[in-house]
């Protein structure tokens, strides 16, 4: 039975990158001229939403949100989640209806095809220098407007199974904090259940997001950074500790 459960995983995993690799392939002519300038960023937004939803409706999972605190159109915010899963940049892109600028590593940039596009759309940032972080803060600036928001995820990683939430990076609160923008908390429950780094584990079903109420960060100064990273992070962490089924694949993983 074993097995059988884990043919049927290595096959479903394989379906997910010849999903991922042939709708990309078929998004290039449309990728080469929405990234060609920043001003169809809308547009390319959209098109990138709905090829999120291909890949999670496609790999037979669906989003079950609860938003305690809607977001104005006309806003700008700065999303901000754990991270368990190499799905979870697609959750957030189609959950959201306002376009979102992503900051990511440089790495990334390496994967074919997919890192043509990714360098032209997302903040890259080096951890390890200091001038690609003082260009985060300048791109940033010149992208938050017209309802434009800011994604990130604060660990930096994806944490190993045994991990239920890796400590934060200043960036993200810096920025906010600059920017003098929202923090949106968002804990995403199940990514690492059903479709974590390992193969053979995982499974089609439902992921369950919490997305909680605004963290404002007006009048604050950086000085205040790492309270307000502190803040985010007990959210979140304690949003997961008392999830029943989130800590009993996590302790599973312990053992």
């Amino acid at each position: 039975m074993k097995l059988f459960k884990n043919i049927f995983r290595l096959l479903w995993r394989a379906w997910f990158y010849l999903l991922f690799t042939v709708s990309i392939l078929i998004m290039i002519p449309f990728l080469l001229v929405l990234t060609y300038k920043e001003k169809y960023y809308p547009a390319f937004w959209k098109l990138i939403r709905a090829w999120s939803k291909v890949l999670i409706y496609g790999m037979g999972f669906y989003i079950e949100k609860t938003i305690e605190q809607q977001v104005d159109r006309d806003k700008s915010y700065l999303f901000c989640a754990n991270h368990t899963s190499m799905l979870d940049p697609f959750i957030l892109i189609a959950m959201s209806k306002n376009p979102i600028v992503f900051v990511g590593k440089k790495e990334l940039v390496k994967i074919p095809v997919f890192g043509y596009f990714y360098k032209r759309a997302v903040i890259m940032v080096d951890r390890s220098n200091p001038k690609s972080r003082k260009r985060v803060y300048e791109m940033a600036k010149k992208r938050l407007q017209n309802g434009t928001s800011m994604g990130i995820f604060p660990e930096g990683l994806v944490p190993t199974e045994d991990v239920i939430l890796s400590p934060f990076k200043n960036g993200a609160f810096s920025l906010a904090i600059e920017f003098q923008i929202p923090i949106v908390p968002a804990t995403y429950y199940d990514c690492k259940r059903l479709f974590s780094w390992d193969f053979f584990k995982g499974s089609p079903g439902k992921f369950r997001v919490r997305q909680h109420e605004f963290l404002e960060t007006k009048n604050l100064t950086k000085d205040d950074v790492e309270a307000l990273k502190q803040q985010t992070f007990d959210i979140l962490y304690n949003e997961l500790v008392n999830d029943k089924a989130y800590m009993k694949d996590t302790k599973r993983a312990i053992k």
